[in-house]
């Protein structure tokens, strides 16, 4: 007998590229994390942060973690996001004013990809009653 459920996909993912920006702004730093807000200027950036100097709050979703750095949403930023995997990224640029990639000449991005039918289904997620489209943040 074949199995046909699909494996829960992952919420969050990150390029070669996020994850050796990651490590280097970790041998400076030590625990980081992600947060990744709806919100204006700088905030709909992912934010870098050193674990502790960031309050998570009550209603912001942990989407998982790469390397060992969690990855936060906010709750509302999730309501609209909650069909997509955020995906990691890094281009030329400066970061965020208070994200530990600003100053390094290269700075996270926020992309995206719509999950497949199969795999909202395995996050128990129903399907957007409106198309939704991939997105670079």
């Amino acid at each position: 007998m074949t199995d046909t459920t699909s494996a829960v996909p992952d919420r969050v993912t990150a390029s070669p590229e996020a994850y050796a920006l990651i490590n280097e702004i970790r041998a400076d730093h030590g625990d980081i994390l992600f947060h990744q807000s709806g919100g204006c200027c700088d905030g709909s950036s992912p934010m870098c942060y050193p674990v502790g100097d960031f309050k998570i709050g009550q209603s912001d979703v942990c989407l998982g973690e790469l390397d060992g750095a969690q990855v936060w949403i906010s709750g509302p930023q999730f309501e609209v996001w909650k069909h997509t995997q955020l995906i990691l990224d890094v281009v030329p640029g400066r970061g965020g004013m208070f994200s530990l990639d600003n100053g390094r000449e290269k700075r996270f991005l926020s992309r995206s990809r719509v999950f497949t039918p199969a795999e909202l289904d395995a996050l128990g997620v129903d399907a957007p009653e409106h198309p939704v489209a991939a997105c670079s943040i």
